[in-house]
């Protein structure tokens, strides 16, 4: 026997789930029965691709069984078995990518949304544990196909759990539940049968309750693919009740895509698309939750191309009866007719999320805020469909807090301009407070905000919309003398002779640090800013490539100068009368351009020791 307490983490989860999820406890029950369904799978495909070795008389079930004398609920299945190292790793560990996001969402979902809460328990891969809402002990028996031994895991859910060697002959495991003397409802058959019927009547094998006493078997569920059936067969609450049944999150989905296709390819998708998140959305291990059937047979939901990573918030299921399943897994992962499949299955999608744009605004938007961010990654990594993808696009602006779509830019853009003009920040806040956007706003000019990581990346695969370039206004010379309107007093357009002594002293100072110094057309209240040559890399796309490499260094870029502002010009007077404090304030100059994209300066002691410096010497205390 060894035995071993939880780790700091599991206990925690373990002591929420137990005691704040009180009013939802029937939700244990669904855990359980789902985790039987998914062993039933795993050794059902072992034998149908000629791994396993059982006997063809096995008929799959799963089984709950009362003793109202103990007091015990028992969950049966003859599925895969676990041995001593699946029950540790399973049941003595919660993952450690999920577990404090796990316990922030809880805490911030009880407060608003009782549902919610429960729900992500299942999502979070922590159900087992909400059989000890209920529970005093909970025991576990089984025995894994191809082991000749067999273990329990047994617990009180507090101090640890121990494991000891058993004898069992059957394969399979089985869930024994002490039942706490306040839950003794969940022992009657009634309130079984309820709750069957409400979260696992799709499950595909039988589930049969065991009269303790007769042994009499009643089956409970309707053991249907729920995906066979035909749409007018299937009501929104059972479409519903499969989403959260099949793992597919918290909640209700948004939209809900029951497609059959037959012909030179055949199949069945019933796809999800979630109306919240999942926590592991932005993970580099994370993809869509699609469990892949043949002919109702599961055959995985760990294949990477069943749909593109950009579409890796998407859950349900697909069926067909073009696979061979007595093929490898490498084999599968190139299989031409999932390929084909796959392709389809993705444009029905894409038409999906167009309707929804077109038809059901509310629903769209729900979609686009959380999900947009990963499907504008279908725009860089899937030529096929990056226009279908740009078309489905939302954009904050400087001119909009509500965000709007391309066309709906193009349409509204200043009559003289041909250019798309954008900024790409690190936050909406750092966008529309950037320096750059100035003349823009002054000009009646409109600007994209493009705030999430990946659109600095797609930018480089599709650099045009409508026949109109993207032009980033932190990168180049941007002539906007196009736009003023006629009668305006007009600017010295050649400044750049009038201040070049004070452009080339700056530069001086600076040295290396920048490429260049030039008087800039686009400040009106800021004194300075930092933009990228033509050639040169944008900014954003300069601060993405340092996360990745801290050694990357960039290209020094060019400060710009506000010639009209009023620490410039009292820079202009003192190149001839103090040299040392010009360069001084020519490095506080550029300090400044870089505080206002959200970066440090270089020297952060300089800076500060010389806004000190500047502040005791012109402040005067009576």
């Amino acid at each position: 026997m060894t035995t071993q307490p939880f780790e700091a983490d599991t206990g925690r989860v373990l002591n929420i789930v137990i005691n704040s999820l009180y009013s939802e406890k029937e939700i244990f029950l669904r855990e359980l029965i789902s985790n039987s369904s998914d062993a039933v799978d795993k050794r059902r495909f072992q034998k149908l691709t000629g791994k396993s070795d059982q006997s063809d008389s096995v008929e799959y079930e799963i089984q709950l069984e009362v003793s109202s004398k103990d007091q015990i609920l028992s969950i049966r299945d003859n599925g895969i078995g676990m041995d001593e190292s699946d029950l540790v790793s399973s049941l003595g560990t919660i993952a450690k990518s999920g577990t404090t996001e796990f316990l922030a969402q809880l805490e911030a979902s009880k407060q608003n949304d009782k549902a919610k809460s429960v729900n992500l328990i299942g999502q979070f891969g922590v159900g087992f544990y909400s059989a000890f809402m209920v529970a005093d002990k909970v025991e576990v028996i089984s025995k894994k196909e191809g082991s000749s031994k067999a273990f329990k895991w047994h617990s009180d859910g507090i101090s640890g759990f121990e494991i000891s060697d058993v004898n069992r002959e059957e394969i399979g495991t089985t869930v024994n539940l002490f039942i706490k003397k306040s839950e003794k409802d969940y022992l009657k058959r009634d309130r079984l049968v309820e709750i069957v019927k409400k979260y696992s009547d799709h499950i595909q094998y039988p589930i049969r309750f065991i009269d303790g006493k007769s042994k009499d078997k009643d089956t409970l569920n309707d053991a249907s693919a729920i995906w066979m059936k035909s749409k007018s067969e299937i009501s929104k609450e059972q479409y519903d009740e499969f989403f959260v049944q099949s793992g597919g999150g918290f909640g209700k989905p948004l939209i809900t895509m029951h497609n059959k296709a037959e012909g030179v390819i055949s199949y069945t998708s019933l796809m999800y698309i979630p109306e919240m998140r999942p926590f592991d959305l932005f993970h580099v291990d994370r993809s869509s939750k699609v469990k892949l059937y043949a002919n109702r047979v599961f055959i995985t939901d760990t294949l990477d191309n069943v749909l593109p990573r950009w579409l890796r918030f998407i859950n349900g299921v697909l069926d067909t009866s073009d696979l061979n399943l007595n093929v490898s897994r490498e084999m599968l992962q190139h299989s031409p007719a999932l390929r084909r499949i796959s392709k389809a299955v993705k444009k029905k999608i894409i038409t999906e999320l167009k309707k929804k744009k077109d038809k059901d605004e509310e629903v769209y938007n729900k979609v686009w805020k959380e999900f947009g961010a990963v499907l504008k990654e279908g725009i860089y990594e899937d030529p096929d469909h990056k226009l279908d993808l740009l078309g489905l696009s939302k954009f904050k602006s400087s001119k909009n807090e509500d965000e709007k779509f391309l066309p709906q830019y193009v349409e509204g853009m200043h009559k003289k301009q041909t250019q798309i003009f954008y900024i790409a920040a690190d936050s909406l806040e750092q966008a529309t407070k950037s320096p750059h956007l100035e003349a823009f706003k002054s000009k009646g000019i409109e600007v994209l905000f493009f705030t999430d990581p990946i659109d600095t990346f797609w930018l480089s695969t599709q650099d045009e919309f409508d026949g109109k370039k993207f032009v980033s206004i932190t990168q180049g010379s941007i002539d906007l003398s196009d736009f003023d309107e006629k009668g305006s007093d007009k600017k010295d357009k050649d400044q750049s002779s009038k201040f070049k002594d004070l452009t080339e002293g700056i530069k001086a100072a600076l040295g290396d640090s920048v490429s260049d110094v030039r008087v800039s057309a686009k400040l009106i209240d800021s004194a300075c800013c930092l933009v990228a040559s033509d050639s040169g890399m944008d900014v954003q796309m300069e601060r993405i490539m340092k996360m990745q490499n801290q050694d990357f260094k960039g290209m020094p870029r060019i400060l710009e100068i506000n010639p009209n502002h009023s620490l410039i010009a009292f820079m202009a007077k003192l190149l001839t009368s103090n040299k040392e404090s010009f360069d001084d304030l020519s490095k506080i100059v550029l300090d400044q351009a870089r505080l206002l994209e959200g970066h440090l300066p270089d020297d952060v002691s300089f800076y500060c020791k010389k806004i000190n410096e500047l502040i005791t010497r012109d402040v005067k205390v009576s």
